[in-house]
């Protein structure tokens, strides 16, 4: 088993992949930013996507005993599937309908299951409680969030989260944004538009 890979060799690889991009962003909270993080640039590379995913393993506390990864579509499925796969565990993923995350295609929560909720990016974690609210009324118990990268600011979730990476990036209110202001135009490469247009 090779070693895991350390922080500034993370950093590197995000570097490398060019994954954190400049310009004028709508962010999948709604807040703008001059900052985006494209994960997906990240995942096109599985073995990079596995070797990340046995570091976020290594982040969870000895007695997790995590029996089902769950994310949210759809930046953090292919993630999500990475680390069941190191914990050799089922994984399944929650979608938008209507607006509202559900697990369709026959997804069911076990009872009592003990659940690892996986995001590729975290802003405010809106996306992350959703998921976190349908597991528990399903009668799971969401043991800890992890995500590839943590962009800081203000939580919506209580659970103990588990970033590999924080990169703190500024963003504001979409009422507050001085590159509206400037007329630049904006860019939404988040998914949950994508889905919402469907």
């Amino acid at each position: 088993m090779s070693e895991l890979m350390t922080h500034e060799q993370i950093l590197a690889a995000l570097e490398e992949v060019q994954a954190v991009r400049k310009g004028h962003f709508v962010l999948t909270s709604g807040r703008h930013s001059d900052t985006y993080i494209q994960c997906a640039r990240i995942l096109e590379y599985p073995r990079l996507t596995r070797e990340l995913a046995r570091v976020a393993v290594s982040k969870l506390p000895a007695d997790a005993n995590i029996n089902l990864v769950v994310s949210p579509a759809v930046g953090g499925i292919l993630y999500g599937f990475a680390v069941a796969d190191v914990l050799d565990v089922n994984f399944i993923f929650a979608e938008r309908e209507s607006g509202t995350m559900v697990f369709r295609r026959s997804f069911q929560i076990p009872q009592g299951a003990r659940v690892l909720v996986c995001e590729d990016v975290v802003t405010t974690g809106g996306s992350v409680k959703e998921v976190c609210n349908l597991i528990e009324q399903a009668g799971g118990i969401v043991v800890a969030v992890s995500s590839l990268i943590d962009r800081g600011g203000e939580r919506k979730f209580s659970h103990p989260f588990y970033p590999l990476v924080e990169l703190p990036t500024a963003s504001w209110a979409a009422e507050d944004c001085h590159l509206c202001e400037a007329g630049i135009p904006t860019y939404s490469p988040g998914s949950r538009r994508l889905n919402e247009a469907r």
